[in-house]
């Protein structure tokens, strides 16, 4: 492989970081094809965990909040008035889950085995 195939990691991050809204001031000399082909696609890639990531998010406080309250709760008491149909599917979104309500699952049912 040839000096200018080779993808440099910093030169690509260098860009990855320009796409987010960097200074394009800090871009370095001398970006080949190959390199703004994996900075490009890297972003895109981050993007679309990103984005998968806020809708998953996004299901598990619909699954959490199902009604409203006159005080801020607890999670036990969130937990206390789920429907049990909804457990399982706040397994499965176990990830996206707040850091409390992800304390409060594992104290209830366990870690679920696919995290």
């Amino acid at each position: 492989m040839s000096e200018h195939s080779e993808v440099r990691p910093d030169v690509v991050e260098a860009i990855v970081g320009v796409l987010k809204g960097g200074d394009a001031g800090e871009l370095p000399a001398g970006a080949t094809a190959e390199e703004k082909t994996a900075a490009k696609d890297r972003y895109l890639s981050e993007f679309v965990a990103e984005r998968s990531k806020r809708d998953r998010q996004a299901q598990a406080w619909e699954l959490l909040l199902t009604r409203s309250y006159d005080e801020p709760p607890t999670w036990a008491r969130i937990f206390d008035d789920l429907d049990p149909d909804v457990h399982t599917e706040l397994g499965e979104l176990y990830d996206a889950l707040p850091a409390g309500a992800q304390e409060e699952y594992a104290r209830r049912y366990g870690v679920p085995s696919t995290v």
